[in-house]
């Protein structure tokens, strides 16, 4: 990276609730935001909307690139007591008491579909949703939630983990993505990480039908993200607790999972965990 991009992902950093143990981490993740903002062309005085902004390390990012002029509105259904090592509240708190902090609003425990929601039309110049989208319960979730925000403002910005795979090692990854799809399936309650796994052309066809017009496209490397160590990390630890605790499964579906598992952790072992790469849009 550039100097002047170090320099300014360590002033990000600053404004963040960054535990120095995991430092490196966090400084990935704000690298990798940058990034995507960056291919979304955020410019300065935009008003924004952030469709599950988590513990901000999007809504940081978005707004210092609007500027002093513009402002960002995070919200998440999440509750504040959620999260770690920082819960959901502790982190904007954080971000509320920095540089940043006037340009930045973040409502918690907050359901984008509520009725009692509710913005006046183009409120907002753009509507972001950065690796949030496979939090969503269901597809008609999505497309609802996309045909809100098409009153909202008049752009939309979107980033998901694509599932086309172009290297072996990206693999481990999927795998580890596809068992929790299925397991959530099954679930009628959740707060799993992966609970609707979209494509690139589910993604592309939920905005379509939602009213909206995709006017660039792109697919961006991650290389240094740790999403899918993590993500397969779980699999592997918590697979056999998932299936016992959930019931009603399939008879056939527990050892089928179980045999992704060994697949995963055999991919794991010969090439390694790679994280996919990510597809990212904007539409009108």
């Amino acid at each position: 990276m550039a100097s002047l991009t170090v320099r300014l992902i360590k002033e990000l950093m600053a404004c963040m609730a960054t535990d120095p143990k995991n430092a490196e981490i966090q400084e990935v993740q704000t690298a990798h935001r940058l990034r995507l903002a960056r291919a979304w062309g955020i410019r300065e005085g935009e008003r924004i909307l952030e469709i599950g902004c988590g513990q901000g390390d999007m809504t940081a990012v978005l707004a210092h690139l609007a500027g002093p002029e513009g402002f960002v509105h995070g919200i998440d259904i999440g509750p504040e007591s959620y999260g770690a090592p920082f819960t959901l509240g502790q982190a904007a708190d954080v971000l509320s008491a920095s540089p940043l902090g006037g340009r930045i609003r973040m409502d918690f425990s907050t359901d984008v579909l509520s009725p009692e929601l509710s913005f006046g039309k183009n409120t907002f110049d753009r509507v972001v949703l950065a690796h949030s989208s496979w939090y969503m319960d269901s597809r008609e979730t999505l497309e609802q939630i996309l045909k809100r925000a098409k009153e909202w403002a008049p752009k939309l910005s979107v980033a998901e983990w694509d599932v086309r795979i172009g290297n072996i090692g990206q693999y481990a990854h999927l795998l580890s993505v596809l068992i929790q799809a299925q397991l959530e399936a099954f679930k009628t309650d959740s707060m799993s990480n992966i609970r609707t796994m979209f494509a690139a052309d589910d993604l592309r066809e939920i905005a379509r039908s939602a009213g909206w017009h995709i006017s660039d496209e792109h697919v961006l490397t991650a290389e240094r993200m740790q999403d899918g160590e993590w993500e397969a990390a779980y699999v592997l630890q918590n697979l056999e607790m998932d299936i016992v605790q959930l019931s009603g499964l399939p008879t056939a579906l527990g050892p089928l999972l179980r045999s992704q598992q060994a697949l995963l952790r055999d991919a794991a072992e010969r090439h390694g965990i790679r994280p996919l790469d990510v597809f990212a849009f904007s539409a009108n």
